[in-house]
């Protein structure tokens, strides 16, 4: 490392850390960061270049093989890119929270291709919540998920290739730097709040129920994340679930435990809904928007849920209807789960429909299932975890006010006192 926080300049100011490779983006490096310094923020570069070290980063690509335990010629002697970029992904990670250790950070921003946004990406993953996190990369006109994965990362289109400074890029990477210095300046780090933490996942086809939960619990003291089960959402909640002290999870949309299943669109993956359960975290359950899977475009949904009811929700999104035998599989997928946690875990089921599709209003409407999945539920559930059937609609307050009663004798009080 080439400085220290003794060295860093004007030590009012904020750190930004800037991750681009010189080896090959050495003019754009120099261009950023003239930017970032000129907008009032102190910069730590952090380089991991591979081919050459051209000098000048706070820490260089010999820091960051170090921090991986190794050096840049044992590095490039691996003879594979994947591996040696393996290596200076995890050096790069160990080299800056090393570096955060002893000096703040309040910004992280990068300029990289493929290769430079996977590095930088797995890097910013791995800091928490709240700082501010800028990509600047010509992967992020495309699939962005690997490179973001649950953190609030924000990407920027490159529009044009790195290579030298033109009329576009010199404007797209100039107002990278100033967002980046002006987000860097607003960041406080404050703390997480110390009022009890629940997670909740919903869509907006049960949100007046989550809505009054929430609001419940607000008024309790508690505070309330809300994630959108578009596939993204609840593994969201799992991860803050693995690494935050949450007292509630409120798992009541299983839109990406049903697209997992059955090949919807917003599939979570094989552990969605498992993490809080197997901390011992207190979990309660409900089958919100089980009446249906997310299809793409009615034409494909057609063709890959043959035989369906479908609504079509917009033109890329159609809700296919599930029937008995799927919303067997859901509870049997569902029971499974709940038979694993460590802890309290509940499951609640409307007897008059799951969501707003599944109404005397909406398009899939069926009030011939709710009562036999119930039934099935009943039968399913494992000894270790409580049952509810609510003669109510999952939107109606009746409903609602059933999970806030649960929720409450879970968090240990009737109503807790606002912090």
């Amino acid at each position: 490392m080439r400085e220290d926080a003794d060295t860093m300049g004007d030590l009012s100011r904020k750190n930004v850390m800037l991750i681009i490779t010189q080896d090959t983006k050495q003019e754009e490096a120099r261009f950023v960061r003239e930017h970032l310094e000129g907008a009032g923020v102190n910069v730590v570069h952090l380089d991991p270049s591979v081919r050459r070290d051209v000098g000048g980063a706070e820490i260089g690509p010999n820091a960051v093989a170090a921090a991986a335990g190794s050096t840049i010629a044992d590095i490039l002697a691996l003879g594979h890119e994947g591996q040696i970029h393996e290596m200076m992904i995890a050096g790069s990670i160990r080299a800056a929270h090393e570096f955060a250790a002893h000096t703040p950070i309040h910004g992280i921003l990068s300029v990289g291709g493929s290769m430079g946004t996977a590095l930088a990406g797995a890097l910013m993953q791995s800091f928490p919540y709240g700082l501010p996190k800028l990509i600047v990369s010509t992967m992020a006109s495309g699939f962005t998920k690997p490179y973001m994965g649950v953190r609030d990362i924000a990407m920027m289109n490159a529009v044009t290739d790195i290579a030298g400074i033109n009329t576009i890029s010199r404007d797209v990477y100039r107002n990278a730097a100033l967002a980046m210095a002006g987000m860097a300046k607003g960041y406080d780090g404050l703390p997480v709040s110390g009022r009890p933490l629940v997670l909740m996942t919903t869509l907006g086809t049960t949100e007046p129920t989550t809505r009054a939960i929430r609001q419940a619990l607000e008024s309790d003291g508690c505070e309330v994340m809300v994630f959108h089960s578009s596939g993204v959402g609840g593994p969201t909640l799992d991860a803050i679930a693995a690494e935050r002290d949450v007292a509630l999870v409120l798992d009541l949309s299983v839109t990406e435990i049903i697209d997992h299943m059955f090949g919807g669109l917003a599939d979570g993956g094989p552990v969605r809904g498992t993490v809080g359960m197997a901390r011992g975290i207190p979990t309660i359950w409900a089958p919100g928007n089980a009446d249906f899977i997310i299809g793409g475009p009615i034409d494909a949904a057609q063709a890959q849920f043959p035989g369906k009811r479908y609504h079509k929700h917009n033109p890329h999104l159609t809700a296919v209807r599930t029937d008995l035998a799927d919303l067997e599989r859901i509870g049997d997928r569902l029971a499974a789960m709940m038979g694993e946690a460590k802890g309290p875990v509940a499951f609640f089921t409307p007897l008059g429909g799951f969501s707003s599709h599944d109404s005397a209003q909406g398009h899939l409407y069926d009030p011939s299932l709710p009562p036999p999945f119930a039934e099935h539920m009943r039968k399913a559930m494992p000894q270790n975890a409580q049952f509810h059937a609510i003669g109510a609609h999952f939107n109606d307050p009746s409903f609602a006010q059933a999970i806030i009663a649960h929720a409450r004798s879970l968090l240990g009080q009737p109503a807790m006192v606002a912090a």
